[in-house]
């Protein structure tokens, strides 16, 4: 999947304002012109030497960068990249230059579960099993091993994270450790690469979820990924699928069955026959 620069989505946040238009020589980057091409960002010429960009619509921009970047909030998609820039002050200590090396002073990934899950965090054993109303967050996640036979649920969304109870009857016959995609790093992808335990993605029925899945998980985790689709999907999507997303998202230029699983490909034929996405938070409701 394409990033999308710290400094592009800071722009990006003042254009969401009211009113709001920045020259366009501040936005020179391949994206930007990604995003003029697709019409989510628009041009206002104001002279022969000088022109303002705006977006035209908050909706369809914040479609575009769930679609395009797999980012479902900017505004804590900022948050983490600046949490993650690099602690410079030991590097002043020690040679009074701060841009000596580079130091990432904050790595992990949040966990969660509803049920006691056994696990091994350097060479100890210990038990996972989170206070209600709290998250583990795993910061040596090197030597974080979960027991062999739990499978890992990744989870796309926040609400559906923090809700995890409410979706017990989804995952009836496996033990789930629940691990969440933000703060978005490569941590995740390195640690489930590292560790014999399945990948379940648990994310939005949509193409926006399946390209998540493809380019994030499955691309390096292979045979160990798989991705969650429910038995009963057809009629979910019937009843409470989401066709103005299904407009949105869709491209008809696209392949969306090319290099995926038979499982996935028959989603997408689903997609394409109902012309219905279907969005993850419906399941926190017992669907």
């Amino acid at each position: 999947m394409i990033h999308l620069p710290l400094h592009i989505a800071k722009k990006l946040r003042q254009l969401l304002l009211p009113g709001e238009k920045i020259p366009i020589s501040a936005m020179r980057h391949p994206v930007v012109h990604k995003m003029l091409e697709d019409a989510v960002l628009q041009k206002q010429q104001i002279s022969k030497a000088k022109a303002l960009l705006f977006i035209p619509g908050k909706e369809s921009m914040s479609d575009y960068l769930h679609n395009h970047f797999g980012i479902s909030d900017l505004e804590e998609y900022i948050n983490t990249l600046e949490s993650e820039e690099q602690s410079r002050a030991g590097n002043v200590a020690i040679s009074g230059n701060s841009k000596l090396q580079a130091v990432r002073t904050f790595k992990g990934f949040l966990i969660n579960t509803y049920d006691a899950v056994p696990a091994v965090q350097n060479k100890k054993p210990i038990v996972i099993q989170p206070i209600t109303g709290s998250y583990t967050y795993i910061y040596d996640y090197e030597n974080f091993i979960p027991d062999a036979a739990v499978t890992i649920v990744g989870i796309e969304n926040p609400e559906n994270f923090r809700q995890i109870e409410k979706q017990r009857y989804l995952f009836a016959n496996i033990q789930p450790l629940f691990v969440s995609r933000y703060p978005q790093s490569n941590d995740l992808v390195k640690w489930l690469s590292a560790i014999p335990n399945n990948y379940l993605h648990f994310g939005d029925l949509d193409f926006a979820g399946i390209n998540i899945y493809q380019n994030e998980f499955k691309k390096h985790l292979c045979n160990k990924a798989s991705f969650f689709i429910p038995g009963n999907v057809e009629a979910l999507l019937m009843q409470y699928g989401n066709r103005e997303l299904f407009n949105r998202q869709y491209n008809p230029a696209l392949d969306y069955s090319q290099n995926v699983s038979p499982a996935v490909g028959t989603l997408v034929q689903l997609f394409l026959q109902h012309k219905k996405v279907l969005e993850q938070e419906v399941f926190i409701n017992g669907m």
